[in-house]
């Protein structure tokens, strides 16, 4: 396990300082920094409950620290115009929740609102905004369709589309695959790929470590409502670093498709299996 002394660095868009965060009167994190790296994708993983979802709410200014403060191009988050932020910074937070009766393509045009004033009204740079959102993200031909109507794996194409149109530098997602089968998930995974490979920044919370360990190229492991290390997977994570934070006993191997880390659990059950056969095998040599 590596633990870091965190970087400050101005030169990274965002940033978070000595924060702490509540709900109500329960404490989450307390003195807790990071820095984004720029162009990075960046995957934030722990266990449930560890200040994951927090610490990204934090950093889109969904909530405000009680101490400490969140730093976007070198400026206070909380004291920038909101549409300021939005032209930075995009947000797919959980469990979103569309208006009654909205379609598909009204949706995903509600990204283009931080773009929008009253010396600038829709265009055909929002149009082809829209479309190319809902092009990347398999939803074109249900773009009529009112999203009540969609399955919950088709919904959260929807609103990965609509942060999409939003074209921020930044991208901000709290567990993307949601709802989606395996294929999705790869291709909205691969998705992200590109767009950091174009240089956008991206910020996914992730439940699937191993997923993490494949598309990320810098990790955050948390527990507890602690940064417990950043880094590249390659070299943060090991058998020790999955025990402490996830409580987990497991074998770290080489990805046979991309060699990043693979996490295999052994399990319980896996275990009592091997001793059962270890101890019939054993059975029947003593037989011959």
């Amino acid at each position: 396990m590596t633990d870091i002394g965190l970087p400050t660095d101005i030169r990274d868009r965002l940033q978070a300082d000595t924060l702490t965060l509540r709900y109500d009167q329960r404490t989450i994190s307390s003195d807790l920094s990071v820095s984004i790296p720029d162009g990075a994708f960046t995957v934030i993983v722990g266990p449930n409950a560890c200040g994951k979802s927090t610490l990204l709410k934090a950093l889109s200014r969904l909530i405000r620290p009680s101490d400490g403060q969140v730093i976007l191009d070198g400026r206070d988050i909380h004291l920038m115009a909101a549409k300021d932020v939005a032209r930075s910074l995009g947000l797919l937070p959980q469990s979103a929740i569309a208006p009654d009766g909205i379609s598909v393509a009204a949706l995903v045009a509600r990204g283009r609102y931080p773009h929008q004033s009253f010396l600038r009204q829709w265009s055909s740079a929002d149009e082809a905004a829209v479309a190319n959102a809902m092009a990347a993200t398999g939803v074109t031909d249900f773009s009529g369709r009112l999203v009540d109507e969609l399955s919950g794996g088709q919904r959260q194409r929807v609103w990965v589309a609509m942060v999409l149109a939003q074209e921020t530098p930044i991208l901000l997602l709290d567990e993307p695959t949601t709802f989606l089968d395996i294929a999705h998930q790869i291709e909205l995974l691969d998705l992200l790929a590109d767009l950091n490979d174009e240089g956008r920044t991206i910020v996914a919370v992730l439940h699937d470590l191993n997923h993490a360990c494949r598309y990320a190229s810098d990790l955050i492991a948390m527990k507890d409502g602690a940064i417990v290390a950043q880094g590249k997977p390659t070299e943060i994570i090991s058998t020790d670093l999955v025990e402490t934070v996830f409580n987990l006993s497991a074998i770290v191997i080489s990805d046979p498709v991309t060699g990043s880390p693979m996490i295999v659990p052994k399990g319980r059950r896996s275990i009592e299996a091997k001793k059962h056969c270890a101890s019939t095998d054993g059975g029947s040599n003593l037989m011959a």
